[in-house]
């Protein structure tokens, strides 16, 4: 079975769908929901489903402790839903192909630093974009630049606000995030062990 982390930032519905997900799939399971926000919703709805929850710090992120929770709990696959850290270079090159993360745009524009959520929104309404839709990609070291696994698109309509842009980009995501994820596990059962 394939061990999944989830590591979130927010209120963690990109992480509950996730979790409801894998529940129903016998060869993947979120294992561990790790978190550097004490205050965040998806720390309840963690525990809500019954999956570990992991607090941490943006230091213990950088200095290895992260990694090293994460290798102790035989992860193989980290998903980010709603991470605003950069993962470090250390922490890729532990998990190479193996840390993914969805973006509210189409890659490469609206990415980077700065660019998440309510700003990606905002800024794709106030250029007058035709569409928008998500990415789901692979984390390199630098913000949103990883390579591309899956691009859904959808409408951005003539009287959208970054509010009603942002419920049609939630429901791309939580319609395809958890498919995708599920399509990378069944790849990695497929890889031979080291």
């Amino acid at each position: 079975m394939i061990r999944i982390a989830v590591l979130a930032s927010g209120s963690g519905s990109n992480a509950q769908r996730m979790i409801e997900h894998f529940a129903q799939h016998v060869k993947g399971r979120v294992v561990l929901v790790a978190c550097d926000q004490p205050e965040a919703g998806v720390l309840q709805r963690a525990w809500d489903l019954g999956v570990p929850s992991y607090l941490f710090t943006g230091t213990q992120l950088k200095n290895g402790t992260v990694q090293c929770e994460l290798q102790g709990q035989r992860i193989d696959l980290v998903v980010l839903a709603g991470f605003m850290r950069l993962i470090p270079v250390e922490l890729v090159r532990a998990f190479p192909q193996r840390i993914v993360n969805i973006h509210p745009a189409l890659l490469p524009r609206y990415g980077g630093k700065g660019m998440y959520g309510h700003h990606v929104h905002e800024a794709v309404v106030a250029a007058k974009e035709k569409e928008s839709g998500i990415t789901i990609h692979y984390v390199n070291e630098r913000y949103d630049e990883g390579e591309h696994i899956f691009q859904p698109k959808c409408p951005v309509l003539p009287d959208d606000s970054p509010e009603t842009l942002a419920a049609r980009i939630h429901e791309l995501e939580h319609a395809h995030y958890p498919k995708v994820v599920e399509k990378l596990a069944e790849a990695l059962i497929q890889e031979p062990r080291a």
